[in-house]
């Protein structure tokens, strides 16, 4: 793997609407965004959806393979009866939990029960449809800042020369609170630091990125909380702290729900 990314994956409604332009962006993953050819040894996904004290990485050996994880509530029943059996990674996820350990970030967990949460396999779900690569999982730590999550990242850059695809899943707005389904445009909070993030990412002032609270308009109503947003850092750092940024995809949804993603190439 030459790069890594940052997908923002928005609602779960993804995995069924055909109506989100992002649906249609991830299932052109293969033909669109990846290099012709290149299929990943593993996917290794940094997820918002798994926050813990210390890192934690989810082990799955046999039978090998991961438990769908429906981790929201209310939503149409046929989201319910979606599968993702993406056999598990054991090999790689003791490899990061090695990298971790010997970058200073140990003791990482191993957690060999937990499946796929829904930010790891609603977008698998349309970027690799056939569930045929082994799949893994890092946790984040919402009460540790962005450099921590940016410095785990460039812990794991080996990875990228073993031929795992690292991803970021998380969400470039995530302010559950202020989302509205009528046709208002995005409010100016959300557009503002949108623009602000795609500004920075290509800009490359990654050091600003890292500080987005207190360099960024309306950060604290754009993120109220990080979870969803530190998966970005590793993805930054996972491509070597400098890498060079390329804006692959952004759409709205839910009023104030952006889709925003990137590409990280190891410069």
């Amino acid at each position: 793997m030459e790069s890594t990314f940052f997908v923002s994956h928005g609602s779960p409604t993804l995995s069924i609407d055909e109506s989100l332009e992002a649906r249609h962006f991830l299932k052109s993953w293969r033909s669109q965004v990846m290099p012709p050819g290149v299929r990943p040894k593993a996917i290794l996904v940094v997820s918002g959806h798994w926050d813990t004290d210390i890192p934690e990485v989810n082990v799955i050996e046999a039978p090998s393979v991961n438990d769908t994880i429906y981790d929201f509530y209310g939503f149409p029943q046929p989201m319910y009866q979606l599968k993702y059996p993406a056999p598990g990674a054991p090999s790689v996820a003791r490899r990061v939990k090695s990298l971790l350990f010997e970058a200073g970030f140990g003791p990482v967990c191993e957690d060999t029960e937990r499946g796929l949460d829904h930010g790891a396999w609603v977008p698998l779900l349309l970027m690799y449809p056939d569930a045929d690569i082994p799949v893994c999982q890092l946790s984040v730590q919402s009460h540790r800042d962005a450099t921590h999550h940016f410095n785990m990242g460039r812990a794991l850059a080996p990875l990228l020369q073993e031929g795992v695809l690292i991803i970021g899943s998380g969400s470039a707005t995530h302010n559950l609170r202020a989302l509205f389904f009528d046709n208002r445009p995005p409010p100016a909070w959300a557009t503002d630091f949108d623009n602000w993030l795609k500004d920075a990412v290509l800009s490359r002032r990654y050091d600003e990125v890292n500080h987005f609270y207190n360099k960024a308009p309306s950060a604290k109503m754009a993120q109220p909380w990080p979870d969803h947003f530190y998966p970005l850092h590793v993805a930054i750092g996972a491509a070597g702290g400098n890498p060079v940024p390329e804006l692959i995809h952004t759409s709205w949804s839910a009023g104030s729900l952006s889709y925003t993603s990137f590409r990280f190439k190891a410069a």
